[in-house]
């Protein structure tokens, strides 16, 4: 008997809404050190702009709307009810294509880049299982090789014997390992951030542009990977204080949404308002954020999740605000087939919300070179 696929529709109850408009007028703010807006975390200043907002202006109605205009199903893949976006491609021989977000992203990451490969793809876009709409209480955790098998199943059970894979953060080595453990089944893979391993002893008489990399690689490692350590050693105590408070869930989130954009110091000149609260709420409606922590866990307690060499076709493409821009030579260590890479004028990690015509640009290219 085939596997149920059943057609789904978002809808937060009106209750859910007041009782997160109700945390918000609560809200105690923390003190701050008063030379140091970001410098030790989220600014107090703009939090109070964030939340002004998302109290007395955000409509979540309208976030929920621009996903709904997209047809949405679920189905049951190892016991968790997968979340997914599914579209035929317009042109009748489009390539199938899976694309995976990551944290502390969400599936809205894409909803200005589907409609800019609804023409040459046909789009296969899953909600992380553990991770807001593929997500339930008391749920199984997965870990990055658990996801990586579920959405080849996914995209099997649609009937895509051969398809495309594209990936950013957690995405990006969902992505490779599909290209690592199921070969036959993927086309071609395309990144926006590199899963190699993040040690500078790789480098043995390093190049110009290597040294460059260690040395990002060593601030990174200093000053940036502290929510790493909290997300992979202690995710349960983490998700008390963020599944309680809504203002700490996005102080939290939107301190990645700064860091890791091309924003210039402030994280609206990447990112609408309503685009941050959008990835936010459906965090906090769905009170997943504990859940969506385990690939930390996993990936700190188990091997690197990218073992060996990835022989199919690769093309990336380097945004300048990306949290890490590894060398090509040392991509060239993992992936031995790298058919483009791309050093893109601006962008960062999120690339898919900051600049959307810029990735479905290089995403077609590269696939197009493939047929």
């Amino acid at each position: 008997m085939a596997a149920e696929i059943r057609p789904f529709t978002l809808h937060i109850a009106d209750a859910d809404i007041a009782d997160l408009k109700a945390r918000l007028a609560r809200v105690r703010w923390p003190d701050e050190a008063p030379d140091a807006a970001w410098q030790y975390g989220t600014s107090l200043a703009f939090m109070r702009e964030l939340v002004g907002y998302w109290q007395h202006e955000y409509d979540w109605r309208e976030t929920e709307a621009a996903l709904n205009a997209l047809p949405q199903f679920k189905t049951s893949i190892d016991g968790i009810d997968v979340h997914f976006i599914h579209i035929a491609g317009r042109h009748p021989k489009a390539m199938p294509l899976l694309l995976s977000h990551g944290w502390p992203g969400s599936i809205l990451e894409f909803v200005k880049l589907v409609p800019l490969l609804a023409d040459d793809f046909t789009l296969v876009v899953p909600s992380l299982p553990g991770y807001t709409l593929s997500f339930a209480p008391g749920q199984r955790r997965c870990a990055l090789a658990d996801i990586g098998s579920m959405f080849d199943t996914l995209m099997t059970r649609l009937g895509y014997g051969r398809y495309g894979a594209q990936g950013g953060d957690w995405g990006s080595f969902v992505t490779a390992w599909l290209g690592a453990n199921r070969p036959e089944h993927v086309t071609g893979i395309h990144l926006n951030l590199l899963p190699l391993r993040r040690d500078a002893a790789m480098f043995t008489n390093p190049s110009e542009d290597e040294l460059r990399y260690i040395a990002e690689l060593a601030t990174w490692l200093k000053d940036e990977i502290g929510y790493q350590w909290i997300q992979g050693t202690r995710p349960q105590t983490l998700a008390f204080a963020l599944s309680d408070s809504p203002v700490g869930l996005a102080a939290w989130i939107a301190e990645k949404f700064r860091t890791w954009t091309d924003c210039r110091g402030d994280p609206r000149n990447a990112l609408t308002m309503d685009e941050m609260l959008g990835d936010i709420s459906l965090y906090w409606f769905t009170n997943c954020i504990g859940a969506s922590f385990y690939p930390y866990y996993a990936r700190m307690h188990g091997p690197w999740p990218i073992d060996g060499r990835i022989d199919v076709p690769m093309g990336y493409c380097e945004f300048p605000r990306e949290i890490l821009r590894p060398p090509r030579a040392a991509a060239q260590r993992v992936f031995t087939d790298i058919r483009r890479f791309t050093v893109m004028p601006k962008g960062g990690h999120f690339a898919a919300l900051e600049q959307p015509a810029a990735l479905a640009h290089e995403i077609r290219e590269f696939f197009n070179e493939l047929t």
